[in-house]
């Protein structure tokens, strides 16, 4: 088991369009939008995929510096707030050590959409189907 690591930061509007984030759309794999299905995001070409860990605790230090790096801009004081922020930091790190999916999203300043994703393989707990990313190398964080 380990975990696939992803983000997209984007136009808050571009999650109200639901085309390309349907599997079956022509334009899915190409395009960088959040996938309306977590699992999805293992059909995506391999250089989507930030970073490869099978450690928990190396892939939830990953999670919390994607998630902190963009708190100030948090649209919502509530999310901006630091107990709480560690506090959800630390629930996702528990997550992913029983080997679920870790899925973050949050509104930024600016009609902006941070997600953040740990993405749980080999095989998906749901979707055991869907393979690996192809080149997805374990411990490489790009």
């Amino acid at each position: 088991m380990h975990h696939h690591g992803y983000t997209w930061l984007g136009s808050a509007h571009e999650l109200l369009k639901d085309g390309p984030r349907r599997s079956l759309h022509p334009e899915f794999r190409s395009s960088k939008v959040v996938p309306l299905e977590c699992a999805h995001w293992l059909l995506k070409p391999a250089p989507f995929v930030q970073g490869t860990w099978s450690d928990a605790e190396q892939a939830a230090e990953w999670f919390g510096r994607q998630v902190r790096a963009s708190a100030a801009a948090f649209a919502s004081e509530r999310d901006r707030d630091a107990t709480r922020l560690a506090d959800t930091i630390r629930r996702m790190a528990e997550r992913v050590a029983t080997g679920e999916d870790v899925v973050g999203g949050w509104y930024l300043t600016g009609q902006r959409f941070l997600s953040v994703c740990l993405i749980a393989c080999s095989p998906h707990r749901l979707r055991p189907e869907i393979p690996c990313p192809v080149g997805a190398a374990e411990g490489s964080i790009r």
